[in-house]
């Protein structure tokens, strides 16, 4: 790395004077991405986020259908002890 120093003197008619010191020095110039990162980022996140709520959309969609497969069958359920009490009811009037 190479440094460069300047000084400037100017003499004013009053007889002041004012010196200026330039420094220069080779330091290769940084560049940035231009946002492209966090660009990219950003839509890392989105695209995270939807897929999570279509995720959470198939787990609730398959808990309603569990749901209702359970109160069909409890209903079922219901239904035949229904029937065999209605039976049993029939065999004992029956049976007087």
């Amino acid at each position: 790395m190479m440094t460069t120093e300047e000084r400037r003197t100017e003499n004013f008619a009053d007889g002041s004077t004012h010196t200026t010191t330039i420094i220069e020095r080779d330091v290769p110039e940084r560049r940035s991405g231009g946002g492209s990162g966090i660009l990219i980022g950003a839509l890392l996140l989105i695209a995270l986020i939807v897929g999570g709520y279509f995720v959470m959309q198939a787990v609730n969609s398959n808990n309603a259908k569990n749901d209702a497969i359970g109160a069909a069958a409890q209903d079922v359920g219901d239904a035949a002890k229904d029937v065999g009490d209605a039976a049993q009811d029939a065999a004992n009037k029956l049976g007087n």
